[in-house]
């Protein structure tokens, strides 16, 4: 972690968790703006359950972060390393389902 901001090396450290899902279900559920976080609720209050003090200090850092900024963090991953995941996160008409997706997160915290 980087002053603050989240870097590529951040992302790079979860690439596992941003490419889990093949890169055309992502989309779609971009596309329609799935709230993800109502789907999986349970499996992420688990998973959060058990996160070290610095992967809640990230998550942290990525709930404060502007959308924007995260965005470009994606397209810098996408561009270095290809996967499609990160350039569908990226995309600006799928901001709407980063900042609901994030919001649900909040909540839940």
């Amino acid at each position: 972690m980087n002053e603050g901001k989240i870097t590529y090396g951040d992302v790079k450290e979860y690439e596992k968790l941003f490419t889990k899902a093949p890169a055309f279900v992502l989309e779609m559920m971009a596309r329609k703006n799935t709230n993800l976080v109502l789907k999986f609720n349970s499996a992420i209050k688990s998973y959060m359950s058990n996160l070290t003090a610095d992967q809640k200090t990230k998550l942290d850092l990525i709930l404060r972060s502007d959308v924007d900024e995260l965005q470009s963090v994606m397209a810098e991953a996408y561009s270095r390393t290809g996967k499609k995941q990160y350039k569908i996160l990226a995309n600006p008409k799928y901001k709407k389902f980063i900042v609901d997706n994030l919001d649900g997160l909040r909540k839940m915290m």
